[in-house]
């Protein structure tokens, strides 16, 4: 006689499904509190910024934002009485402080900068790192594991190791403070990233749909185009985001290889000064605005986040 042992599923409970939905609240709500903090900071005036204990509660102010725009020299009260009345807000707001406006800022090329190498960085690599990913899941590559893991291998070294060496490089090759420098750099570090996962998207495409399509006439190349990359869309958004995350919040290759032209923000922001050291409002402004567009991007392809965690490479 023999007995069969039957696994049944439990359902979860309403009291464990409000436990876990309480969890999953309290989890978000400390995790977003910092990003909060800052937004607030974004709106108080510099001693509010400053004050102890923290205001929570606080008059709305968008000096921090008029700081951050702007470039600022102290002068007299005569000065400034003889200039007439404020024609902006920002003019406004820098005159009760004694100190009129001289000029815009630096963050606007800083943010275009960290815009252009990002997701130039990030179109390259993910451009790349699919051709990669292909040719390794569809053909017999010599020596494949040994290469993927050298691939991967590149990610395993802190970059601050290889800083100076590539510091030196970039210095004989004219490549120092340079966009396309920058954009060459962060592919390079991306691409490992995005073979890795582009290859577990690619291989749960199946080859009957290839094969059918060259019978019909297709040849690799168009076959490649018109039916696998439609099916592995969602793993390419899923790899750009992980690109872009990590190209735009890069700081110590910014830091040694950037110092002007080719400076991006998160190297920029921490340099804000005002008077008698940092102005924590212009720093918490620039830090709300260069959250912005990852925030957006990240939002938009969310869904793709999602799959990019659970399947591919990861889930192998």
């Amino acid at each position: 006689m023999s007995l069969t042992t039957a696994h049944s599923v439990v359902a979860p409970t309403r009291t464990s499904k409000r436990i876990a939905g309480a969890v999953v609240i309290a989890y978000a709500l400390i995790s977003m509190l910092p990003l909060l903090w800052i937004f607030a900071t974004s709106f108080k005036t510099p001693p509010d910024s400053i004050s102890y204990p923290p205001k929570v509660i606080f008059q709305p102010s968008l000096e921090g934002y008029c700081n951050l725009f702007t470039t600022r020299t102290r002068q007299t009260q005569e000065y400034v009485d003889a200039l007439g009345p404020a024609t902006t807000l920002c003019d406004e707001i820098t005159r009760k402080r004694n100190m009129v406006i001289a000029g815009p800022s630096k963050y606007w090329p800083r943010f275009v900068n960290s815009l252009v190498i990002a997701f130039g960085s990030t179109f390259l690599a993910v451009s790349l790192g699919t051709l990669a990913a292909y040719g390794f899941s569809r053909f017999k590559v010599p020596l494949a594991d040994d290469l993927l893991f050298f691939i991967l291998s590149t990610r395993m070294m802190p970059p601050i190791a290889v800083a100076i060496p590539i510091y030196l490089m970039y210095r004989e090759l004219g490549l120092s403070d340079s966009a396309l420098g920058m954009i060459l750099l962060y592919t390079a570090v991306n691409v490992s990233l995005a073979v890795w996962l582009l290859k577990g998207f690619i291989d749960e495409i199946p080859r009957e749909y290839e094969e059918a399509a060259m019978i019909d006439g297709y040849t690799r190349l168009q076959a490649f185009w018109k039916v696998v990359l439609p099916q592995a869309t969602t793993g390419i958004a899923a790899t750009a985001i992980f690109c872009l995350i990590f190209a735009w919040n890069e700081y110590a290759f910014a830091v040694i290889l950037t110092s002007g032209s080719a400076q991006t923000s998160p190297p920029f922001i921490p340099t804000i000064i005002g008077e008698g050291g940092l102005d924590w409002p212009a720093v918490a402004s620039g830090t709300t605005i260069f959250l912005v567009p990852i925030l957006v991007f990240t939002i938009l392809l969310r869904k793709q986040l999602l799959r990019g965690i659970t399947f591919g490479a990861v889930r192998k």
